[in-house]
């Protein structure tokens, strides 16, 4: 299982390992338009385990570039491990 974990609240969420990031986002109020990764509403920072989130798509590439620590939650998905973020 992997954990999700929203800052500045702590809120901890379990996903599967493999699971999209959009959903659990979405419920904790994560603003989404498109889901297509053109929009870029729902940007996300990532403050701790980058590693464990899948590789940038070629649609986070184009609207974010090379950035260090933000991704768009509707084209990540948790590899495993404990990734914290915030929005």
């Amino acid at each position: 299982m992997a954990k999700l974990i929203f800052e500045p609240t702590g809120e901890e969420k379990e996903l599967e390992d493999g699971s999209p990031l959009q959903p659990i986002c979405e419920d904790a109020g994560v603003p989404f338009a498109c889901t297509e990764g053109i929009c870029g509403t729902c940007i996300i920072e990532v403050e701790e385990g980058m590693e464990n989130l899948t590789e940038r798509t070629q649609e986070e590439l184009d609207f974010l570039g090379e950035t260090e620590r933000e991704r768009l939650a509707c084209q990540c998905k948790i590899k495993g491990g404990c990734v914290k973020i915030k929005f």
